[in-house]
């Protein structure tokens, strides 16, 4: 079956601006991506995410206040091109995040962020359709390379930088004058093409990142809480002990603990914790009026003690 590329219909407004205090809100108002966001820290979330559509693109740009952990997935045949604010700090798949570095992502794979306080980040949202047809009228077809899950590239800091800045001032003018381009599908033709064309400029020579013994010692340990988070939430209404986890990543308790703190900056019970209260509370704003409660979401989740 043939999959479309998405259009802005004249019914959907082709720019939108989210502030979100609750992560677990944070799939409202987004379609084509699947996310899912757990607070590392407790004090107050203030997030902004806006999404500014360009006919069969869609430019995404995020900050936040707080440390973070995020599950980002494209749901549809688009291209995810990703680059980072010059004063980003966290990391991608374990994989700290630095100047020059982007991500190209396939449909359907998934990427952890773990993002500090002070991020921003653009998302770049294509067809490859699209790609193709410019490269292909630059007689530079066989250039494009369509990435396999999620890679890590290493390009120019300039033309990364570049790309970044590009879509931030598409971004401002968009929240500044909605109507620019809400209104006008010259307009966002116009942008599409400049899109495509930094965009490409930034990909010019882009090569593997090649890790660090450093980098590959944080993807594993990105690995090992992956390993335990996904056996924790397997277990859902079982009580989390670290006998448990350190058997399903099978690493020590110290290695572990070690991991977590590495990644997340918590203890791997205090985040699993921080993790299930998440599930409860999506559970509960999912389900209909009067169909659960609060305890009975709790139970589900492991938690007999109700405070």
């Amino acid at each position: 079956m043939k999959t479309v590329a998405p259009t802005v219909s004249i019914t959907q407004s082709a720019v939108t601006v989210d502030d979100i205090t609750d992560p677990t809100t944070i799939n409202a108002g987004i379609e084509l991506v699947d996310q899912d966001a757990v607070k590392l820290q407790l004090q107050p979330l203030q997030a902004r995410r806006v999404i500014v559509r360009l006919g069969a693109s869609m430019v995404v740009f995020y900050t936040s206040n707080l440390r973070v952990r995020t599950r980002t997935k494209v749901r549809e045949d688009l291209l995810a091109y990703v680059t980072f604010g010059p004063r980003a700090s966290g990391t991608v798949n374990g994989l700290p995040v630095r100047p020059g570095m982007m991500l190209a992502a396939a449909p359907q794979s998934e990427a952890a962020f773990v993002v500090d306080a002070g991020w921003e980040g653009m998302t770049f949202l294509v067809s490859p359709r699209v790609i193709g047809e410019h490269l292909a009228i630059r007689q530079r077809a066989h250039e494009f390379h369509r990435p396999q899950g999620v890679e890590a590239l290493q390009v120019s800091e300039a033309r990364a930088q570049q790309l970044f800045d590009w879509g931030r001032r598409l971004v401002d003018a968009a929240v500044h004058d909605p109507g620019l381009f809400n209104d006008s599908e010259a307009e966002r033709g116009a942008a599409q093409v400049e899109l495509i064309e930094t965009l490409l400029a930034a990909l010019d020579r882009a090569k593997d990142l090649e890790p660090s013994r450093g980098d590959r010692t944080r993807q594993a340990q990105s690995l090992i809480v992956k390993t335990a988070e996904a056996h924790a939430m397997s277990k859902a209404g079982a009580s989390l002990y670290v006998t448990d986890l350190c058997k399903a990543a099978g690493v020590s308790e110290r290695t572990l603990e070690y991991a977590f703190k590495e990644v997340m900056g918590l203890t791997p019970v205090a985040y699993l914790v921080r993790l299930r209260l998440h599930r409860v509370r999506q559970a509960l704003l999912a389900a209909p009026l009067g169909s659960t409660t609060v305890s009975a979401q709790a139970l589900n989740w492991g938690f007999w003690h109700f405070g």
